[in-house]
This record gives C-alpha cells, structure tokens and sequence, in this order.
C-alpha cells in the first residue's frame, strides 16, 4: 500500500461526526453532514508519515481568507498542497484555522471519501425558538442511522490511469443550497446534471455554482 492509499483509507466510523444542516417542518429529523476533528488528521498524518515527515504552515489572504499548506516529505523531496477557509475574525479564528488544515488535508487524499457521502436523513429531536424548530439532537435510532451510514462508506478506488483534477467542488453548504433549490422547483435531478455535465449535484465544480443557482432561479421563474 502506497502512502496516498494509507493517507486516504476511511476513518473508523467512531471517529465521524455529524451535525444537522436541515430540519424537516415537523422537528422529527434533519439531513446530517459529516466531518472528521483536526486531531485525527494529525494522529493520520503522523502515523503514514511520521511526526518529522510532514509539516504545516498558515497565511492570510488580503481579503482575510486564511490558506494552509501542507508539506509532507516525499522520498528527498518536500511536496505542498494548501487550501483555505473562512475569514479570520475574532470569533472564528479558531474554526478557519482547523477547516483550512482539514481541507489541505483532504488534497492529499486524507478524508475526501466523506466529501463523497449523500446526505443522510436522520431521527432527531427538537425544540422551539421563536415559533421556529431547532435541532437540538440525534435521537438513539437516528445516532444509530448515522454510525451505520459512515460504516457503510468506502473510500472510493479509481482506475489505474484515471486523471483527477484538483478543483475543488461545491462545499456542503453550497450542495445544501442546490439541493433546496431543486427541491423547490421540482427539478428532474438526473437531467439537471446532465445539463451541467456532471455525475450528481455534489459534482459542481465550485467555480460553477452560481450558473448552477441562476439555472435552477430561472426553471422557478418559469414555472
């Protein structure tokens, strides 16, 4: 097994978490995204790699977008590969430090088989706030659902030869904001993505959502 094989393998699924992006009207269940904590990419990096082998480094942009680098070494040789995150207030310095890390990370294999998990519809439970239902959280049977999902995922095998690219794809706020949209107007998903020339919603490439967005605004309108 070569180290981006041992860097992209799955997480056990006690190391998944889930937290809820949509409630349904009635409070009973919401649509769960998962994610992995920054602390087992590290344990993962330091295992495949080993502490000396692999290191970090952080930026900001002009505009506040904080960009991680991730070197790991590489035979003699030191190969980086960097994503970003959020902006870099106060508040969520912390956050875009840990989801700039996670997404380096995921360039370099460790974890992206999440990115291609369906959402998952999940039991919950709920309360009111201001005459609107708020999660508040995974009943057993819907914790039970979720272990089962992330234990049913297996990173993915491409073909030998297979050509990637590293644009990266809608974020899964974005695919939440597109999944809405065609719930909306009562989209025909698969011709949709035949339209945008892509496997499924969640293969937009992130530079295309917002045609992806105007196309779905425009059925509405004519509908």
């Amino acid at each position: 097994m070569n180290m981006y094989d041992k860097l992209s393998r799955p997480f056990d699924p006690s190391q998944v978490s889930w937290r809820a992006q949509s409630l349904k009207s009635d409070g009973t269940a919401a649509m769960a995204l998962c994610y992995i904590d920054a602390r087992d990419v590290m344990r993962r990096l330091d295992e495949v790699c080993g502490p000396n082998g692999w290191s970090d480094s952080y930026t900001e942009t002009g505009k506040g977008r904080l960009i991680c680098t991730i070197a790991i070494k590489c035979g003699d040789e030191w190969i980086s590969k960097s994503d970003g995150a959020g902006d870099t207030d106060v508040e969520g310095q912390k956050g875009a430090v840990s989801d700039a890390f996670k997404r380096a990370a995921v360039k370099w294999g460790v974890g992206r088989y999440l990115y291609d998990m369906d959402a998952v519809w999940a039991e919950c439970e709920s309360y009111e706030k201001n005459g609107k239902k708020m999660w508040k959280r995974w009943t057993a049977r819907g914790a039970a659902q979720l272990n089962a999902a992330a234990g049913n995922v297996v990173a993915p095998v491409l073909p030998r030869g297979t050509v990637t690219t590293d644009e990266r794809l809608v974020s899964r706020e974005e695919l939440t904001r597109l999944q809405n949209a065609a719930d909306d107007v009562g989209a025909d998903l698969q011709a949709f993505c035949a339209f945008m020339k892509v496997q499924s919603l969640k293969h937009i490439p992130q530079s295309r959502f917002e045609e992806a967005m105007n196309a779905l605004s425009k059925k509405k309108k004519a509908a």
